[in-house]
């Protein structure tokens, strides 16, 4: 049996630990206990001075001794110690291959209670789904299965060749991209890269979702190439948009605005800054045959709200799916004001009545914020805002408890009225 490294934290803090958090940070830790070269336990407090390679396993201990889990050591990150597993180092890695496969296996049948063969969805959520750092998209394509894979974090690095050999055996995909091009690789002690696992295959595919045909950039596009999380979200606005006339801003692919042309919007006019999404947008119109009711442009839309209000244009629905205004919690003040104003302005837009969508996917904008800065802007724009649903992510985007991060999509159905 292999003498693993013992971490103690300091008083207290394994209580989030025992919630569920799958993070320890390098200021929680009191003490470490390891063997040295003569095989003698010997006892550290200077965490500087650990001689703890990065990437080893590790086992994680309350103040007072109390068995709390195991994980991936990275003296790189603040995060300390990302946790793989309740279970003993020696028991996870006597068959690393058998660990990682059940987890894998295990998320993949958690989706298919939610999802058919020929849908497409987030496999693996990071911490949520217990493989920290990993993220892992299935798209369905033709009757072919791609996936798009990214390696965030130390801790799933380490066991590359383990996970995927358990998404080959899982999902037998016809190809694999790697999306491990986000700069928070770099915190980990890690290198940015983007590159097909195996053959080379299409960069663009065509997915299905809610009966419509959307392209996806699975190589160029952002992040991993789609935003499978907003799937419910866009088949629900259907049924406010049946003969009314639609803006969706921050559009990204159209699937939004495409989902309003279902529901059997009269008009919808869908706005994006890049003209690469335009592009995107405007090759999905003409996959869905939707060109005489659906048109697409690029532009600033903070400046396009501004514009339309001095125009004095009108709206029966609107749909705010902008990107994170703050990936930090010292910016919520600043991306408060950015919120506020786009949902004010689209406020004055609407029609009596109007059905304002409204999204923000920032967990650091959390849900309280965000419900205080929609009341505020209705307050500031006089009129009356009705909450008719509040959403969240897809089902494939689990919420661990105790792990707050994984819950970050907010999506509110509102009604304002004068």
């Amino acid at each position: 049996m292999k003498d693993f490294p013992y971490i103690f934290l300091k008083s207290k803090e394994e209580n989030e630990i025992k919630q569920g958090f799958p993070w320890v940070f390098d200021n929680e830790i009191e003490s470490v206990k390891e063997k040295d070269s003569t095989g003698n336990v010997i006892k550290k407090t200077d965490i500087s001075s650990l001689s703890i390679p990065d990437g080893q396993v590790v086992e994680l201990y309350s103040h007072a001794g109390t068995f709390l889990g195991t994980g991936v050591f990275n003296k790189n990150s603040k995060i300390i110690i990302r946790l793989i597993g309740l279970l003993h180092a020696d028991q996870i890695m006597e068959n690393t291959r058998e660990y990682w496969g059940k987890i894998i296996h295990d998320a993949a049948n958690a989706r298919r209670i939610h999802f058919a063969e020929q849908d497409s969805y987030r496999l693996i959520y990071g911490e949520a789904d217990f493989v920290p750092g990993l993220i892992v998209e299935r798209y369905y394509s033709e009757g072919k299965v791609y996936l798009v894979v990214q390696f965030l974090a130390l801790a799933c690095e380490v066991f590359r060749e383990e996970i995927l050999a358990a998404l080959q055996d899982c999902c037998n995909p016809y190809g694999i991209y790697e999306r491990s091009d986000a700069s928070v690789r770099e915190k980990e002690g890690l290198s940015q890269k983007s590159e097909w696992i195996g053959k080379a295959r299409n960069e663009v595919i065509v997915i299905e979702e809610n009966g419509l045909q959307l392209q996806v950039d699975i190589v160029h596009g952002q992040k991993t190439g789609y935003f499978l999380d907003q799937k419910f979200n866009r088949e629900t606005i259907r049924k406010f948009c049946h003969g009314k006339r639609v803006l969706d801003a921050f559009s990204h692919t159209g699937a939004f605005g495409l989902n309003a042309v279902k529901g059997g919007a009269r008009e919808v006019l869908s706005m994006d800054i890049s003209q690469e999404a335009v592009a995107m947008i405007n090759d999905n119109i003409v996959l869905n045959n939707a060109s005489d009711k659906m048109r697409a442009e690029c532009r600033d839309v903070f400046e396009l709200l501004k514009t339309y209000e001095k125009a004095g244009e009108k709206f029966d629905v609107i749909i705010l799916d902008p990107p994170a205004f703050t990936k930090s919690a010292k910016l919520i003040q600043k991306a408060y004001g950015g919120y506020k104003e786009i949902n004010l302005r689209a406020m004055r837009l609407l029609n009596d009545g109007g059905i304002l969508v409204t999204c923000s996917c920032s967990y650091y904008f959390d849900e309280n914020t965000f419900y205080s800065m929609l009341m505020h802007a209705a307050m500031d724009s006089h009129k009356k805002i009705q909450v008719l649903e509040k959403r969240g992510a897809a089902p494939d985007h689990p919420i661990l408890l105790g792990y707050p991060k994984s819950e970050y999509l907010k999506c509110a159905i509102c009604r304002i009225t004068q």
